[in-house]
């Protein structure tokens, strides 16, 4: 642990900022600014708890608002947007006067057209800004310090970990603890500031790359290894240990499994990054699916044939929670082909189709009129296309009644809907990209909203992979159907080219029986 001159007797001057999305680089959608709820001054801090004027580190804290853009997950990021994000932000610490650290609230799987490893390239700015912005007249103040709490999912390559001076993510998936995470990077930051330490990182990463749906924390190995950190981060010496899964629908070099022990004691730091990384290399045949896997002809019939109701199918391929672009309609033929929704005996709603013209066609037509459409299959057009459909336009609802949400850091804009209704099967249009995570995410407001209570149907199909809270306490049983799309849980068909070989799963077996890859960490 490198030492300075502990901050004491006067308030730290402390930035919030950062840039977050998952980007898959199989999705043919773009992400533009537009895309990225941009938050600035007040409203920023208004965002955490620990900044407000009742949190304990107020009089410890001034905290300082940035820029801070986060985006629904989708496809890479435009360049030029990109930059006009990064500019800011990095004008912007540059503009802020005297800091003595940064919370970095990002993601950490951002992928830009011409990028490969661009959170490497975003934190080399800011770093270089932060340290441009230091006070030479002031020693004391040492070297501002970086302080980033990401997403499970993040990539963790050494670029990107190396000008950061603390790490944490995630320990829950799905992300019931990241309002926690967040809290835990400014925490940590303000400990060391105070104490003027500056922790040793054992970094390593771990030749495995797995989706979201196989690492689940409800489910073992993910329970335990992650239940572990709490127990590595309570010994002496150690500040914090954190362990990410990678992204793994990007392909670039950096996405793999990546361990950080953070502490003030190398030696033990290195030896608890390495008992780490090397539990999870060798649990990686055991992660399995988080639920009952199939096709999407399987699940249709099986969920069809269940006396469980309602009964969930996730359409994990095109779940644009991950990536995916939400306008594959391959799903919404499947659920058509089967008689018994076709014809009614059995109801269905499979919420929300990504298709702006269809959306615009049944706000002209209006509600009880019949449409004939096109639906989806225009942004991903590899998965089967548009699909032909005549239905009823059965109920629609305006941005305007909704409320923006950005829960966990996820931006959930409001967007024009559409409910049609096709034998015993209603479809939910939207405008665009959007989620359905919760009950009020089918209902609506409660004046002039879809009022569709997925309660009510025998079967409820959603562009999602695990379910949700609310979701999974919904269903009576559910299926993850393994459908195509830009986050494909079959990694194996989606082509991957660039990342680093050996990489399990796609070189199973790469090392001799009894031998393994080199997982002695590095300190940073």
């Amino acid at each position: 642990m490198t030492s300075t001159t502990p901050i004491t007797g006067r308030r730290l001057r402390i930035g919030i900022g950062g840039i977050g999305i998952e980007s898959s680089t199989f999705c043919p959608h773009r992400s533009t600014a537009d895309d990225f709820r941009q938050t600035r001054g007040q409203d920023l801090l208004d965002r955490y708890t620990w900044t407000q004027g009742d949190s304990d580190l107020a009089d410890t804290v001034e905290w300082v608002p940035l820029l801070h853009a986060t985006s629904l997950p989708g496809g890479p990021v435009e360049a030029e947007s990109y930059l006009i994000l990064k500019d800011e932000l990095v004008t912007r610490i540059r503009e802020a006067g005297p800091l003595d650290g940064l919370v970095y609230d990002i993601h950490g799987a951002m992928s830009v057209i011409g990028l490969t490893d661009a959170e490497g390239d975003l934190t080399e700015a800011v770093r270089a800004a932060l340290d441009h912005n230091g006070t030479p007249d002031d020693p004391a103040r040492g070297r501002p310090m970086i302080s980033t709490g990401m997403d499970l999912h993040g990539n963790v390559s050494r670029r990107f970990a190396e000008p950061i001076d603390l790490l944490t993510a995630h320990r829950l998936a799905p992300h019931e603890d990241a309002w926690d995470t967040r809290e835990r990077a400014a925490r940590n930051l303000v400990h060391c500031l105070r104490e003027g330490a500056r922790p040793h990182r054992a970094w390593v990463q771990v030749p495995v790359l797995l989706p979201g749906e196989k690492t689940s924390t409800r489910l073992e190995p993910a329970k335990s290894l992650y239940a572990s950190l709490a127990d590595i981060e309570k010994k002496d010496g150690i500040l914090d240990a954190a362990m990410w899964v990678g992204y793994a629908w990007a392909d670039e070099p950096r996405c793999k499994a990546a361990i950080v022990v953070t502490g003030e004691d190398a030696e033990l730091a290195a030896q608890e990054a390495e008992s780490l990384a090397r539990r999870y290399w060798d649990a990686r045949k055991d992660f399995l699916f988080v639920g009952p896997t199939g096709s999407a002809e399987e699940c249709v019939e099986k969920a069809v044939a269940s006396d469980k109701r309602p009964f969930l199918i996730s359409d994990s391929g095109d779940n644009p929670t991950a990536g995916g672009a939400g306008d594959l309609a391959y799903m919404l033929g499947k659920l058509l082909e089967n008689d018994a929704i076709r014809t009614g005996k059995v109801t269905a709603v499979h919420p929300g189709i990504t298709d702006p013209v269809a959306v615009a066609r049944c706000f002209e037509a209006g509600v009880g009129a019949e449409v004939t459409l096109s639906v989806g299959g225009k942004v991903d057009a590899n998965h089967g296309g548009p699909y032909e459909l005549t239905g009823t336009v059965e109920a629609l609802q305006r941005a305007a009644d909704q409320k923006d949400r950005a829960e966990g850091g996820a931006y959930d804009r409001g967007v024009d809907m559409a409910a049609v209704r096709v034998g015993g099967l209603t479809v939910i249009l939207v405008e665009r990209r959007k989620p359905f995570h919760t009950l009020a995410d089918f209902t609506g407001p409660a004046e002039g909203g879809l009022g569709i209570d997925p309660r009510t149907y025998d079967v409820v199909v959603v562009k999602i992979g695990y379910l949700e809270p609310e979701l999974h306490d919904m269903a009576a049983d559910w299926l993850l159907a393994l459908t195509p799309g830009g986050v494909d849980q079959d990694l194996l068909r989606l082509g991957h080219h660039r990342v680093e070989r050996p990489l399990y799963p796609f070189d199973e077996d790469a090392y001799e029986v009894g031998a393994g890859p080199d997982l002695t960490p590095t300190l940073l």
